[in-house]
């Protein structure tokens, strides 16, 4: 007699805060997805050390982390900078999913394995504070967009209309910098300057090609820098629109692209930081390093350490 194979199982991690309060219902969805396994469900928010729980897991228990962009640049933060010792799958429930159009994968997707896109993430370092992301960091108008973002929401409870916001920045709330900003040692100043982001994937902001060279899997493991500086809110206006199909980046007298592993941005003044969409307000400067200046800069510390006599 043939001796049934027990079904699979599943811990769901969901995020009830994400899809503006939706996530534990869209999350539900996998149990149609998922009927002859067993599942369990699991708030996120229960959890206050994921990296401990996922050790902790029962090793023949698959994980599905559940959520949208948020919740995936929150999870691998609480990582602690470590790669995944055991498989995690993932199934989006979030509204931008700029994570998603990046990798070409639609919200119908079943569940996929996330560990290669997890791994070796580059990290954010300001204000004393370092931080994992996993689609790029913004800084300028961008990030001043996701800071009128929360303002209206806690003030309101209500979401944002982005492009409105957008549009005020352009026209009159949002003030132009000079920036320095230096790439592997090459250093390069700017006036009127708009926005300095650093990107690990193409999108941004719920759909913006911000960096549509950008290959977040590139074997030399590069992110991309985009700095866009125009005097005149007319021509910067009539430009921002193309940032959606990426075509911005043919406009070369006002937009500029640089790859690279160690990344430095510099504002004459301080303004608003985002990353993976959360806000940091009154932030003068930014580094960026990738997993490859890591792992130089800790062979560099091991060369000047003198050999023992």
């Amino acid at each position: 007699m043939t001796q049934a194979t027990s079904p699979k199982a599943y811990c769901v991690l969901y995020n009830p805060l994400s899809s503006t309060g939706t996530g534990e219902q869209k999350a539900n969805i996998l149990k149609t997805m998922l009927k002859n396994s067993r599942v369990e469900f699991k708030s996120l928010l229960d959890i206050p050390d994921k990296r401990e729980f996922l050790q902790k897991l029962d090793p023949d228990i698959t994980p599905i982390i559940t959520g949208g962009d948020g919740t995936l640049s929150h999870f691998v933060n609480q990582l602690d900078g470590e790669n995944p010792t055991r498989d995690i799958y993932y199934y989006p429930s979030g509204t931008g999913n700029d994570f998603l159009n990046d990798i070409g994968r639609s919200k119908d997707t079943e569940p996929f394995l996330l560990n290669p896109y997890i791994i070796n993430l580059p990290k954010i370092h300001f204000n004393g504070e370092t931080y994992t992301f996993i689609n790029g960091v913004g800084y300028g108008i961008d990030g001043y967009v996701c800071e009128e973002g929360d303002r209206v929401r806690k003030k309101t409870g209500k979401p944002i209309n982005y492009t409105a916001a957008a549009l005020k920045g352009l026209l009159y709330a949002y003030k132009r910098t000079k920036a320095t900003v230096t790439v592997d040692g090459q250093t390069y100043t700017f006036n009127n300057v708009w926005m300095t982001p650093t990107m690990l994937g193409r999108f941004f902001g719920g759909g913006m090609m911000c960096a549509p060279a950008q290959d977040r899997m590139n074997p030399e493991g590069t992110v991309s820098l985009m700095v866009m500086r125009c005097a005149s809110k007319l021509r910067t206006l009539l430009l921002f629109p193309s940032i959606f199909k990426g075509n911005h980046i043919k406009a070369t007298k006002v937009v500029s692209m640089y790859k690279g592993h160690h990344i430095h941005v510099r504002f004459d003044r301080p303004t608003a930081l985002q990353i993976d969409g959360e806000v940091f307000s009154g932030v003068s400067e930014y580094t960026v390093t990738t997993a490859y200046a890591e792992q130089n800069t800790a062979q560099e510390k091991n060369d000047s350490i003198p050999a023992s006599i």
